[in-house]
């Protein structure tokens, strides 16, 4: 007999991590990092400060590179694929020719759609390491870019982050595997 919980919206709500009254469908650079669900290291390894990404990191990289292809008035920008989360910069653009509504949402949505359907691909052909109910965490994290001294620290932290894997607050060896609703950013060196 398998127990059934009845929805409770006092209780079973997730507030906005976003900012309130943005408009994410905006011109400009945004940070973002998403987590693989429960951090399980899924996308490589650190070596000697360098990140090694297995065919799991590399399919990463290639869907978000495909994103400029599949949104024009999308750029993708700096970006480094951890064991077990990804940091890039994207920024949107004013594409005159075309009427296309495009938001970060969106955006995000068709990336963890596709990299979920080609790890769970690679699960069933490939021998890839089961995840456990979803590849990545339902939220992701993201910072409205406003300065530019800012986007050089930030592509300076992404450039930088894997050799500083043993102090990441994101490394599953070091907070254990930390659950998504602990894994907000405090003040980051990147801040301005």
């Amino acid at each position: 007999m398998s127990l059934q919980i009845k929805y409770n919206p006092a209780i079973h709500h997730r507030s906005s991590i976003h900012m309130p009254g943005y408009d994410y469908s905006s011109q400009g650079d945004y940070f973002i990092t998403l987590c693989i669900n429960e951090r399980y290291c899924l996308l490589g390894e650190i070596l000697d400060g360098n990140m090694i990404l297995n065919d799991a990191g590399q399919m990463v990289e290639k869907w978000f590179l495909e994103i400029q292809k599949k949104y024009p008035s999308i750029k993708c920008g700096s970006y480094v694929v951890m064991p077990n989360h990804f940091h890039f910069i994207i920024k949107i653009i004013a594409d005159k020719q075309s009427n296309e509504n495009i938001s970060i949402f969106k955006v995000m949505n068709w990336f963890k759609t596709m990299t979920t359907n080609e790890y769970i691909r690679g699960v069933k052909n490939k021998n890839w390491q089961h995840f456990n109910k979803r590849f990545w965490q339902l939220r992701y994290w993201d910072h409205i870019i406003r300065e530019e001294n800012e986007l050089y620290n930030i592509e300076q932290y992404i450039i930088k982050n894997p050799s500083k894997w043993e102090e990441d607050k994101l490394n599953s060896s070091y907070s254990n595997r930390t659950m998504e609703e602990i894994a907000i950013y405090e003040k980051e060196n990147w801040m301005v």
